[in-house]
């Protein structure tokens, strides 16, 4: 699949404002004004982009504790978005879910769980909607390598496979969870993709170090599963930067290989679009130097206005409440 130089234009622009994002929040978060646990998704950016380019606003998405790159992805609003981090009564869970609970049904988000696996039987539930409305639809899950030890994840799977249910299964496979790698969890001659495909799903591997072929890819098996109106099966080969749950660097922790990291930060999939924008589409470090700074400027703004924001009263914090 050829693609144009505006599409990958979009495509950078995103995933670029994802990392931006999540950098600042990085940045930000020492100071102590987000009292909520952050899953950053910083090296994991291209991922979610390219699924965000192959997404309709009429789609349907959920998503997991590592959520802001996926919401963002499906054109949520960032000033909600950081609001709600910051706890404040105009985020999109008016304050009261953090960072983990991200919803905005104007765009088909329909939210963000805590719990490892737990969404991706909600991500099937909303795709088995579509194929009753008939309404073309798809709905996307995300989650990660360890979600796929779920019995949710089994359930689920098996359930669209049977009903033939338009869901898209987006497993970020970044070979850890938490601090374990997939030796101890996963058997050695295994690949989850493959797993997927033996229980009947249209399953495939893409590699997030190459950034337009990620993106080529994700476009043809979503339009394909579109088509189709049946489930499929994404795994992306990817990698987090930073530690599991929070804003810094845990290398020193020593439960990653020597030199692992650092050779992931070389393959930066962000670094290589960018470069092959310009060596190859004729797009000049100009134009991409304003993308950023556009960016930037957007993030500056929205920080600064969310910091004036009140924090909800306790009526507000008991309205729409369930237990």
């Amino acid at each position: 699949m050829t693609t144009t130089t505006n599409t990958l234009l979009k495509y950078y622009t995103l995933a670029q404002k994802i990392r931006i994002v999540e950098e600042r929040i990085a940045a930000e978060y020492s100071k102590g004004e987000m009292r909520c646990p952050v899953h950053l998704s910083i090296g994991q950016e291209v991922v979610s982009a390219a699924v965000g380019m192959a997404q309709e606003t009429s789609d349907t998405a959920v998503s997991s504790h590592r959520a802001h790159a996926h919401y963002l992805a499906k054109d949520g609003d960032l000033y909600r978005m950081i609001a709600e981090i910051f706890g404040r009564v105009t985020g999109c869970c008016k304050g009261r879910g953090g960072s983990m609970h991200l919803v905005d049904l104007s765009v088909g988000f329909l939210g963000s769980s805590a719990i490892v696996g737990n969404s991706i039987p909600v991500g099937v539930g909303a795709g088995f909607t579509h194929k009753l409305d008939k309404s073309g639809q798809l709905a996307f899950t995300f989650f990660g390598d360890g979600a796929t030890e779920e019995g949710a994840f089994y359930e689920s799977v098996n359930f669209a496979v049977v009903n033939k249910i338009p869901v898209v299964f987006l497993c970020e496979n970044n070979l850890y969870s938490v601090y374990t790698d997939l030796t101890p969890r996963q058997p050695a001659s295994r690949k989850i993709h493959e797993m997927a495909a033996a229980m009947g799903l249209t399953s495939f591997e893409i590699n997030s170090l190459d950034p337009i072929v990620c993106l080529q890819e994700t476009l043809a098996h979503v339009l394909w599963a579109r088509e189709n109106q049946v489930p499929i099966f994404l795994e992306y080969k990817t990698y987090r930067w930073l530690e599991h749950c929070g804003p810094n660097n845990d290398d020193g922790l020593e439960y990653r290989p020597n030199g692992e990291l650092k050779a992931w930060k070389l393959q930066d999939p962000l670094r290589a679009l960018r470069e092959s924008l310009v060596a190859n589409y004729s797009v000049t470090v100009s134009e991409l130097d304003a993308i950023d700074s556009a960016i930037t400027t957007e993030v500056n703004l929205v920080f600064e206005k969310v910091r004036t924001d009140p924090f909800p009263t306790l009526n507000e914090s008991m309205q729409d409440v369930y237990a």
